[in-house]
């Protein structure tokens, strides 16, 4: 008899501690400052045309990436508000306090999405076209441009994540990052998910964003030579028009290399998101990969059982 697949799960990390999803359940799992583990269920309730467009190639991945991004940030703002919080406070003072730093947190998420949005849009779009328009004296060709524009553009990115990567918080979301990847990989070699079995495996994986981000600079590339590189204005205007166009071939190449990885002569095509992973991982410690197991065990447990109807978590949403 043939054996099911296994579901698929991805996942994100967050201010300490793992969040992971299947097809229709997320559970984050975070250790606060006590020791303790607290958890954060947010169901999928996608309306029927969204599903319907989540099926549909190259615009399914744009569909996927809002989605996610919605739920990550929900999930984002649950961990940041309460791992600092002291589960031994007197619940008074943790719900004024809980209601100053929701405040916070929000305003931040706005701060930082703006921000996200800037520098996507303008920064890794715009700057490298002026970069390499700079330099037309020198390379004139519009192949030559265009190869120009993606180089700027590959060294921006990988500027600023190392960037990023130097401060201590993001360092240690970056060895949660490292947890969950390490967490899916040994779930999908069919290996107990225990510390020790955890840690045996790589902290890289086919299907992570990382790859994603990368695979949108070398397929941007390729798209870009089908339109022309002069005048200047008509090169931005390209450059803007074709984003969502670029995000959904991205996310199909994606899909590919992750198919393919198996393959022997096929899986070098996922090499160079692996490449970058080495920056948005680290290794982590026994403590992360210990959150990181107890989120996934949460939500296999969920998709069995249900969400707890008690939450001790009255003011955060448990179903969207």
């Amino acid at each position: 008899m043939k054996q099911s697949p296994k579901p698929t799960y991805g996942g994100q990390a967050v201010v300490e501690g793992v969040m992971f999803g299947g097809k229709k359940q997320t559970v984050t799992a975070i250790r606060r400052i006590d020791g303790t583990f607290d958890y954060f269920y947010l169901e999928k309730n996608s309306p029927v045309w969204v599903a319907k467009l989540k099926r549909i190639p190259f615009l399914r991945g744009i569909v996927a990436l809002i989605e996610s991004s919605a739920i990550g940030s929900k999930h984002l703002t649950f961990a940041t508000d309460r791992y600092e919080e002291d589960p031994n406070d007197p619940v008074e003072e943790q719900h004024v306090e809980k209601k100053e730093s929701k405040l916070a947190m929000w305003l931040g998420v706005a701060v930082i999405g703006v921000l996200s949005f800037i520098f996507a849009k303008f920064v890794m779009t715009l700057i490298p076209v002026f970069l390499a328009q700079f330099f037309r004296f020198l390379v004139p060709s519009d192949t030559g441009q265009i190869l120009l524009e993606s180089f700027f553009k590959l060294l921006l990115l990988l500027g600023y994540i190392f960037a990023v990567s130097q401060t201590p918080i993001i360092k240690r979301v970056f060895q949660y990052h490292g947890s969950e990847h390490k967490v899916i990989n040994c779930f999908e070699n069919g290996l107990p998910l225990t510390v020790a079995n955890v840690q045996k495996e790589s902290r890289l994986h086919y299907r992570c964003g990382s790859s994603f981000i990368l695979f949108t600079v070398v397929v941007g590339m390729f798209i870009y030579f089908l339109v022309p590189t002069d005048p200047l204005w008509l090169r931005i205007l390209d450059r803007i028009l074709l984003i969502p166009v670029v995000l959904g071939v991205s996310f199909e190449v994606l899909q590919l290399t992750n198919k393919c990885r198996n393959i022997p002569v096929l899986r070098f095509l996922g090499y160079p998101g692996l490449w970058l992973q080495l920056l948005t991982t680290k290794e982590p410690t026994d403590d992360q990969v210990e959150v990181a197991i107890a989120s996934f065990n949460e939500l296999l447990r969920v998709e069995k059982e249900g969400v707890p109807v008690q939450n001790d978590i009255s003011d955060l949403e448990i179903t969207e």
